[in-house]
């Protein structure tokens, strides 16, 4: 299939399921999908009443347990009992004779989302508070109690990082078309320097980043946590070092960051300091192995976007930006080298 012709909704079937499966749904439907989404394509349907938000799996060969729409559909589910903002779901479809893939139907949620981290739309002020709304949110987040909202088995306890390791070497080797030397290394070197577990296991976003998180149109209250395809229990060390580890990227990448930007004039406050607040709000004394963490992360976003690039190659990707994510696989395997002293 080629790469800018992919798949389109079938839009008869999906409104004839959807009169049965949500209760008063109306069509005719428009659907528009949105640009954004490496892994899952997500859509917009327009319906004469309301707007809803589809998310489905991509077509063609998929490594394995990648794409778990029914897991995102899952968790939402269960957050909607909790503080955490997200959107409200409506329906799990795991036929594919529907649309040609499982997908679930979600809330139609209109907010700002922001792409670049050094948030040029806003003043200090708003940038600060903005930094301090998303530390809040991923506090409450990990202080959630798994056990009331029924996700006591959304994943395995103990041993987080490591098993973590084993999972994105594997699908990095999948979906692997060149040798990256950094890499290689790194993939070595990582399951020998992990820290010792330190029993921590929380609810875990799997991709914390501004772009990921809606807030109040002109405001900066957070209004939905969103794409939550990599959630899981894990340790929540990992959501935090992730979102860091961004932060550090440069201005300039499809993935843009903080690196080298002078975060004090913006009004953001430093690593240190958006880490101390967390911290704080958590009841933490400090964060050891730091670094550690930090180049797991830059590891596991490098093994994403390979699968991204491999999807992309096949004729699967699920957004145009594909090719210029793709561009970051080895800038971050050189920026975990660096760290690693390797």
């Amino acid at each position: 299939m080629p790469k800018d012709q992919l798949p389109t909704l079938d839009i008869d079937k999906l409104d004839a399921y959807l009169s049965e499966a949500i209760p008063g749904f109306m069509g005719p439907i428009q659907a528009s999908k949105f640009p954004g989404g490496q892994s899952n394509p997500t859509y917009r349907l327009k319906t004469p009443s309301r707007d809803y938000v589809l998310r489905r799996k991509p077509m063609g060969d998929l490594l394995k347990s990648a794409h778990a729409v029914d897991r995102e559909y899952r968790v939402l589910q269960a957050l909607a009992a909790t503080d955490v903002p997200v959107a409200a779901v409506y329906a799990l479809c795991e036929d594919d004779a529907v649309i040609g893939a499982m997908f679930y139907i979600m809330e139609f949620v209109d907010g700002d989302v922001f792409w670049d981290a050094a948030l040029p739309e806003k003043n200090p002020q708003q940038r600060g508070a903005m930094y301090e709304a998303m530390s809040s949110l991923l506090a409450d987040l990990h202080s959630i109690d798994v056990a009331p909202i029924n996700l006591s088995d959304y994943g395995r306890p103990g041993n987080y990082f490591e098993r973590q390791i084993s999972r994105w070497t594997k699908q990095y080797r999948a979906s692997e078309t060149e040798r990256i030397d950094a890499m290689d290394r790194l993939l070595v070197w990582l399951p020998e320097h992990l820290p010792e577990d330190d029993g921590q296991t929380c609810l875990v976003h799997g991709d914390f980043r501004l772009d990921n998180i809606m807030f109040e149109p002109g405001q900066q209250t957070v209004k939905a946590l969103m794409d939550w395809e990599l959630s899981t229990l894990g340790h929540p060390y990992a959501d935090l070092s992730y979102q860091c580890m961004q932060l550090r990227l440069p201005p300039d990448c499809a993935l843009p960051g903080l690196g080298g930007v002078d975060r004090s004039a913006l009004g953001i406050p430093s690593e240190a300091a958006y880490v101390a607040a967390y911290c704080q709000r958590r009841g933490i004394d400090h964060i050891p192995h730091w670094n550690v963490y930090l180049i797991f992360n830059l590891v596991r976003l490098a093994a994403i976007l390979q699968g991204v690039k491999k999807r992309s190659l096949d004729g699967n990707a699920s957004s145009d930006r594909a090719n210029e994510m793709a561009k970051l696989i080895a800038p971050l395997a050189d920026m975990a080298a660096e760290l690693a002293n390797l």
